[in-house]
């Protein structure tokens, strides 16, 4: 039993639980017939499931040379080996899972899939390594939309949507681990720009979401005036607050906030394309 919780901690929960989420909203506000979205939250439960322990196995020496001790892997709690084998058979479930939605639903999955095993793999210590975020979050919406039991390509602004918001993620994550990083080697896109400039980034791309998803629901709705309004709000006192250091859990809370609000218009936008 505990060796399956840690198991399941390695897994990133808290992430995959959220993505998964987005995933089932995102196909409930597209209309999709009740079947299609339980297969689509399981195939994106084990999507998730297998790019999270593919990151602690890949990642357990590096983890371990810093001290984590929040990593079961790196604890030695879970085997690499154990990390690795249900990694493959959860991206290899997945994919399977996904044949059901159609080759157009399957291919962009597939592309999602491969995009998180590529980061964790390597080039998350490369110059691009916010482009394995940029494509996921951005191929996201397209997966619901081409599930669909008439597939279509989602409309553009969410897909920039998502991908503006995978990049500030992205920086985001990055940001409380620029140090720890830095002693074993990764020099990703933050790494190279620094504490402040991976700031800002986070959240002109996040604002940039916002705006994207407020043009595409409607500059001349409450929606979209409200959700571009709040979501600037949030992305100043972000900054200003970064500048001067303040605690990485204010921050982190006021990043899930964006995220959140950034999410909310994504389903709207995704009802509003679905109806």
């Amino acid at each position: 039993m505990a060796r399956l919780r840690a198991l399941a901690l390695s897994t990133h929960p808290g992430p995959a639980a959220a993505v998964t989420l987005i995933t089932v909203l995102l196909g409930i506000a597209g209309g999709l017939e009740p079947v299609r979205v339980v297969l689509l939250g399981l195939v994106m439960a084990l999507d998730q499931i297998s790019v999270g322990l593919s990151n602690d196995w890949i990642d357990a020496g590096r983890d371990r040379a810093v001290g984590r001790t929040d990593k079961p892997v790196a604890r030695g709690d879970v085997s690499t080996t154990l990390a690795r084998n249900v990694a493959f058979g959860a991206a290899l479930a997945s994919i399977a899972l996904s044949i059901p939605l159609g080759w157009p639903a399957l291919v962009a999955h597939a592309v999602f899939l491969l995009s998180g095993w590529a980061y964790n793999a390597g080039l998350k210590g490369t110059v691009i390594s916010v482009l394995p975020y940029v494509v996921s979050f951005g191929a996201l919406p397209a997966i619901v939309t081409l599930a669909a039991a008439q597939p279509a390509l989602a409309p553009g602004w969410t897909i920039a949507a998502g991908a503006l918001l995978g990049a500030g993620a992205h920086f985001a994550n990055v940001l409380p681990d620029l140090d720890d990083d830095a002693r074993t080697g990764i020099r990703g896109l933050p790494h190279r720009l620094g504490r402040v400039g991976s700031l800002v980034v986070t959240w002109l791309t996040l604002l940039a979401a916002a705006a994207s998803l407020a043009v595409g629901i409607g500059l001349n709705t409450p929606i979209g005036v409200a959700g571009l309004g709040i979501a600037a709000a949030i992305a100043v006192a972000g900054l200003v607050l970064g500048m001067r250091r303040a605690p990485t859990r204010v921050l982190f809370r006021l990043v899930i906030l964006a995220a959140v609000l950034d999410v909310i218009m994504l389903v709207i936008g995704g009802a509003q394309a679905g109806s």
